[in-house]
C-alpha cells in the first residue's frame, strides 16, 4: 500500500513514517528543505520536496497513492490564522485528488477547544468559533460530506516523548525564562497526553480498521492536572513551582488555563488502538527531557 506523508519530517510526522514503513508500507513523504529530505530518505521513505502551498505536486502526490495521512502545519503561532488557511487550502487539494475513490486520507486536528471543561468524545463536533481559525476538522468533514472517506485524528495537546518541542519545551523556556514554573490559579484544569510513538501507531490503526469514523482521538492519559506538570517542569528544572496569573503566561495563557480532558474508549473499540508507551507525568519526569 502506497501512503503519501505531509509533515513526514515533524514530530509526529516521522515517528509515522517509521511506523508505516516498519509495517511494510510503501511511504513517499512531503519535506521542505533538501536537509530534511535526506533525513527521510535514510528513514527509507520517498522524497517529494514541497511545501504545502504546491498545490499541483500535492494533488499528483495524493492522486498516485492509496492513501494520504495529512500531519504537516506550520505552529508559527504568530501567523496562526494564515497558518490555518494554508492548511485548510492544502486539505482541500489532498481532497480532491481522492474524489469519486475510497481511498482515504486521514487529517491531524487536536482536542483543545472540542469540550471545554468536560470530557471530549469522538462524537463531539469540532470547534467553529472565528476566535479559533484552524479548520483542518472542518475541511475534512466537508470532504466526507462530498463523498471523500476522510477522517481527523485529534491529537492530545502533549505528544510527549524525548526530542519533544511542542507546548512541554514551550513552558520549560517560559519557566526558565521567568524563573518559576506556574500554573494558573489552583492548577486543576485537565491536559489530555499521548506517547508520539502510540500517536504514529493510532494513524496506522485507523487506515487498517477502513477509517470508518469521523474522528480518532489519540489519547492515552485522559486528563492530567496542570499543576501536576508544572511540578513535574519545576522539578525537572530546579525551579519553584508557583501560581501566577494570566500575564505570567502572554500569548500562551489560553493553552495555560485551558480545561481539556478527553476520552478516547471509542477510538480504541474501533481500532483495536492499546497505548503502550509511557504515560504523560513518567515521561517528561525523566533526567535530559528538559535539555
Amino acid at each position: 500500500m502506497k501512503v503519501f506523508v505531509t509533515g513526514a519530517t515533524g514530530w509526529v510526522g516521522s515517528a509515522l513514517v517509521a511506523e508505516l514503513i516498519g509495517a511494510g508500507y510503501q511511504v513517499t513523504g512531503l519535506s521542505r528543505t533538501a536537509e530534511k529530505a535526506a533525513v527521510l530518505a535514510r528513514a527509507g521513505a520517498r522524497v517529494l520536496q514541497g511545501t504545502l502551498d504546491d498545490h499541483d505536486l500535492l494533488r499528483e502526490a495524493a492522486g498516485a497513492s492509496d492513501a494520504v495521512i495529512h500531519t504537516a502545519f506550520n505552529h508559527d503561532f504568530s501567523r496562526f490564522a494564515a497558518n490555518a488557511a494554508q492548511d485548510r487550502r492544502a486539505i482541500e487539494v489532498l481532497g480532491s485528488a481522492l474524489q469519486g475513490s475510497q481511498r482515504p486520507l486521514l487529517v491531524t486536528s487536536g482536542v483543545a477547544l472540542v469540550a471545554p471543561g468536560r470530557l471530549a468524545l469522538e462524537s463531539d463536533l469540532p470547534p467553529t468559533h472565528a476566535d479559533f481559525p484552524r479548520r483542518s476538522e472542518a475541511a475534512a468533514i466537508a470532504l466526507a460530506e462530498g463523498g471523500v472517506r476522510a477522517a481527523s485524528v485529534r491529537l492530545a495537546p502533549s505528544v510527549h516523548g524525548l526530542g519533544d518541542h511542542g507546548f512541554m519545551a514551550i513552558l520549560a523556556g517560559l519557566a526558565r525564562e521567568k524563573g518559576v514554573s506556574a500554573y494558573l490559579g489552583e492548577g486543576r484544569n485537565r491536559w489530555p497526553g499521548v506517547h508520539v510513538l502510540d500517536a504514529a501507531r493510532l494513524y496506522r490503526l485507523a487506515l487498517e480498521s477502513g477509517v470508518s469514523e469521523r474522528a480518532y482521538h489519540a489519547i492515552a492519559d485522559e486528563g492530567v492536572a496542570f499543576k501536576a506538570i508544572a511540578e513535574v517542569i519545576g522539578r525537572q528544572l530546579g525551579l519553584p513551582v508557583e501560581s501566577r496569573g494570566r500575564e505570567h503566561f502572554g500569548w500562551f495563557a489560553d493553552f495555560a488555563g485551558a480545561d481539556m480532558p478527553a476520552s478516547s474508549a471509542h477510538t480504541r473499540q474501533v481500532t483495536g488502538w492499546t497505548p503502550s508507551g509511557p504515560g504523560f507525568l513518567e515521561d517528561i519526569d525523566q533526567a535530559g527531557y528538559f535539555p
